[in-house]
């Protein structure tokens, strides 16, 4: 996997957490930097360690299914993007301006369990996964730290367009391994 494509799937690993992260610049109203911060360390923190689980228990499996691995990343990045587009359609949740590590826990792994499949489909491509999931971490964390800000400027108006434009990221990525 080449620089680019990884850059791609970064962001469009990161929308998840990009979308939440302008939701919280929308209920926290007035920002500081530490508020982007907070948001980028744990959304790119989980956005690294979950791809890095994923590619250690798939390594596992590997030896068992590499005959089968393009069409299991196709299968997972095809479920995971058309997952993240679904939630486009659906009904926003609520977000609260609390930073606290509890409720920030509880987002980071909530926006980072694709993140967790898309590790399994390094494990099967056998991709170099530090400096993935790092460029992952690095690439989130960037997204995370601005969707805060964004969200206290400009409020909820992309969060749909974010999270349909990443599925459809995941869903085109899925697709390019199937047919390489």
């Amino acid at each position: 996997m080449g620089i680019a494509e990884l850059f791609v799937l970064a962001v469009g690993l990161s929308m998840d957490a990009f979308a939440v992260s302008v939701c919280k610049g929308l209920s926290l109203g007035k920002i500081t930097a530490k508020h982007m911060g907070i948001a980028g360390l744990w959304f790119g923190g989980f956005q690294a360690l979950m791809p890095a689980v994923g590619y250690f228990l798939g390594s596992f499996f590997t030896d068992m299914i590499t005959r089968y691995a393009n069409w299991i990343a196709f299968g997972l990045l095809l479920f995971l993007g058309a997952g993240m587009v679904k939630e486009a359609f659906e009904k926003a949740e609520e977000m609260d301006d609390s930073m606290a590590p509890g409720p920030m826990f509880l987002l980071a792994v909530a926006t980072s369990i694709d993140a967790l499949a898309v590790g399994v489909t390094f494990a099967f491509l056998r991709v170099a996964v530090v400096p993935a999931v790092s460029f992952i971490g690095i690439v989130t964390f960037g997204f995370s730290a601005a969707g805060v800000k964004i969200g206290s400027v400009f409020g909820m108006k992309y969060k749909k367009k974010a999270e349909i434009c990443g599925g459809v990221i995941l869903i085109l990525i899925g697709l390019k391994i199937l047919l390489a």
